[in-house]
């Protein structure tokens, strides 16, 4: 394959990207959704049997044919993951030890208890990688963005890092780490609080790491946390809706002072329909406001409040409420959790939990007016507690003791309150949850774990 090198810049670093010699093409812009959380945890595979189905067989010859030579870098083994811009290939790397691989996390443990003569020796085993194949119809900007955020979070072990990428003809691929898996459907409902702990503890430092460099994930969700539970470890995956804070930022109403924000309600037009008795709010019959435009990326059920309401200054909080929805998730053994179809039905169902008048306080946060006329969404409500008791089942008989949730569980809610904050400025950081008592714990846990692992092995 014929190649030259291009290096693409941004603040003084340099990121290296192969590619051939044909001219690039332009690409379609796509849509910023990602696919059903449901449906593309079903697209996501970890399996190390090369027994594979004829039709991805077929798949991988025809992606082999279109990407001259890459069959002579890498044996591609099997499609492990499907989703809305891009699919995922596990493929033994061939020129391993012809390179430096300070991105192999694994190897770097499994050295660091090797004798120094055993060190010295280059490893005649497989190593695997995961070859991204991006599809042609996601816009060039998109691609390199990714890779550039990639390239910047290099250095996080919490985080798939970029390890190389290629183009050929209007073909871009990118090689990561290959990371050994469980799809989250087959342990989510047995975890107990003390592995929940440990599986958010993991997934915060993702999110701290990420964060540390003003880069919002927009599509945090369990198919794209990585999570190895024999060995209580995940990483990050999936950066291609990602982008750096302050990107594309208009003035928002939620940024302001409480006084300013209140005085521009007070001379708004919905103020003036108060005023002047109107039980429904009414509308203007020549609006002459802008339309408000602002990124909705990601994927339905996870998306925070503010990004529902169209915020125009949208921080790296929004990944925070993301993750509590998937602590939500764990806790009430429901996935997903929030099933809804569009935005409005995404705000009513945040709705059923924190009450109309929590949504109104939200929406005018934000400079919007949030109005239901449903009659079965309550003015304030339902707690977490209740949700969670709902959800597994143990609400009780009516004459019956009332049911309460276990004491873990309870320790559980009240940091969910933290993450599940319909206010962006109260909502808990990723640093800040990271020193949660509840999460705290999480090291306790890990330390007992190992304790059980002594007595058994003696």
């Amino acid at each position: 394959m014929a190649k030259a090198r291009a290096v693409l810049q941004r603040h003084g670093e340099a990121i290296d990207v192969h590619q051939d010699d044909f001219k690039e093409e332009h690409a379609e812009e796509t849509l910023d959704e990602s696919a059903d959380p449901l449906e593309e945890s079903g697209r996501t595979v970890d399996t190390s049997d090369e027994e594979i189905d004829e039709n991805v067989a077929d798949e991988i010859a025809r992606f082999e044919g279109s990407f001259v030579g890459i069959d002579k870098r890498y044996r591609i083994i099997n499609r492990v993951g499907e989703g809305t811009f891009s699919t995922v290939y596990k493929a033994e790397d061939l020129e391993y030890n012809s390179f430096e691989n300070r991105w192999d996390v694994d190897e770097r443990e499994r050295r660091k208890w090797q004798s120094p003569a055993s060190r010295s020796k280059r490893a005649r085993r497989p190593h695997y990688v995961a070859i991204k194949k991006i599809y042609v119809t996601s816009s060039p900007i998109r691609i390199f963005n990714e890779l550039e955020l990639l390239h910047d979070l290099k250095n996080s072990n919490s985080v798939c890092p970029l390890i190389t990428a290629f183009r050929h003809q209007d073909q871009v691929v990118a090689v990561l780490p290959y990371f050994q898996h469980q799809d989250f459907r087959d342990y989510y409902r047995d975890m107990k609080i003390s592995e929940m702990r440990i599986y958010m503890k993991s997934l915060l430092t993702a999110l701290r790491a990420v964060h540390l460099k003003k880069i919002l994930h927009r599509d945090v969700k369990p198919t794209n946390f990585l999570y190895n539970p024999q060995a209580a470890r995940g990483v990050l995956v999936d950066f291609g809706l990602a982008e750096r804070e302050g990107t594309d930022w208009h003035r928002c109403n939620c940024t302001l002072e409480p006084e300013d924000r209140r005085r521009l309600i007070n001379h708004s037009f919905y103020a003036q329909n108060q005023q002047a008795g109107h039980q429904t709010t009414s509308y203007p019959k020549n609006d002459t406001r802008n339309s408000r435009r602002a990124n909705r990326a990601g994927t339905r059920g996870f998306r925070a409040p503010e990004v529902l309401l169209k915020c125009t200054q949208q921080t790296t909080i929004i990944d925070m409420w993301s993750a509590g929805v998937v602590l939500l998730t764990l806790l009430t053994r429901r996935f997903p959790f929030f099933h809804s179809a569009d935005d409005i039905d995404a705000l009513l169902e945040i709705a059923t939990i924190f009450g109309r008048k929590k949504m109104k306080e939200t929406a005018l946060l934000h400079g919007q007016v949030f109005e239901t006329n449903i009659p079965s969404y309550s003015e304030n409500g339902h707690s977490l507690e209740k949700i969670i008791l709902w959800c597994t089942g143990r609400t009780g008989e009516k004459q019956g003791p009332k049911k309460e949730l276990e004491e873990e569980e309870k320790e559980a809610v009240a940091f969910l309150y933290r993450l599940l904050e319909c206010d962006p400025n109260k909502r808990i950081t990723a640093d800040e949850a990271l020193r949660h008592p509840f999460i705290a714990k999480a090291h306790e846990d890990s330390e007992a774990d190992d304790d059980m692992v002594d007595l058994v092995e003696v």
